[in-house]
């Protein structure tokens, strides 16, 4: 495998398709992926304008979209984590 197939994946092309669907601003969302000896970082950064459809009400489709990766990632024997970043650079912990 070369660094190519760690920058793509079915984990990291099911995050940008989700969240495609439900964000008012599909342009702007930048989907990245990293792998390391702690598995795999998908890295979510969206307009600032729908941050909060990304988190949901009180973080339940953040949540989800941690849980379906997890699924996503235990069927390829990796763990896949979901950082969400703020447009201001912060990290979401939800």
């Amino acid at each position: 495998m070369d660094d190519k197939d760690f920058a793509t994946g079915p984990d990291r092309d099911f995050v940008e398709f989700i969240v495609k669907q439900i964000v008012e601003n599909p342009d702007d969302v930048e989907v990245t992926r990293s792998v390391d000896e702690m598995g795999v970082l998908i890295t979510l950064k969206v307009h600032k304008d729908d941050m909060g459809k990304v988190i949901g009400k009180n973080g339940q489709t953040a949540k989800s979209l941690r849980i379906l990766l997890r699924v996503i990632g235990s069927k390829n024997n990796a763990r896949v984590n979901l950082k969400i970043v703020e447009p201001d650079g912060t990290e979401v912990m939800a």
